[in-house]
């Protein structure tokens, strides 16, 4: 994941640049905490909010982390956004 979004109770969210899947524009979110042998992960894709990949969190926690999700999608598209479009001017200029 390219993108640092946030550290919540020791969970970290990256996510992906905006990408394009059958004409739909998406962002992958990647969740991760770090656990006594490694990671629990979750991925959740915007704007559908279904989960890819979840391993180590709870149904709560799962839940908990769609709705962060919801809260902050508006603020994460625009971040994402900002940075497409900084790399498309990048490619103008060359």
């Amino acid at each position: 994941m390219q993108n640092y979004y946030s550290t919540v109770d020791n969970i970290v969210l990256t996510f992906s640049s905006i990408y394009e899947t059958n004409y739909l524009e998406q962002i992958q979110l990647h969740y991760e905490r770090p656990n006594g042998k490694g990671f629990d992960i979750a991925e959740l894709t915007l704007p559908t909010y279904n989960f890819t990949k979840i391993m180590g969190f709870s149904e709560d926690e799962a839940f908990e982390l769609e709705s962060y999700a919801r809260d902050n999608a508006p603020l994460i598209w625009e971040i994402a956004r900002e940075i497409k479009n900084k790399k498309e001017m990048v490619k103008c200029q060359h």
